[in-house]
């Protein structure tokens, strides 16, 4: 039973001090599934947008022009 809990002690020391180990452990566990969801909606998502379509909308040519052509000089005084 003590090297039960010595190992145990161990695990959660390691655990609580060793990011490394900390990661390895939770790759583990979740890694794996989380990268599986992760392709499986980028998959969806390509799939979706093949079957969308891509719509591009025509900008007019004159949109980019301005219709100001200029103003009137004003005279200023430089304050300091």
């Amino acid at each position: 039973m003590k090297i039960i809990l010595n190992i145990l002690f161990i695990f959660m020391l390691l655990l609580a001090f060793v990011p490394v180990f900390r990661r390895f452990i939770f790759h583990l566990l979740v890694g794996r599934k989380l990268v599986k969801e992760q392709e499986r909606q980028y998959k969806a998502q390509q799939q979706r947008a093949k079957q969308a379509g891509v719509r591009v909308d025509n900008v007019p040519p004159d949109i980019n022009r301005s219709r100001f052509q200029g103003g009137e000089y004003v005279d200023y005084e430089e304050v300091k």
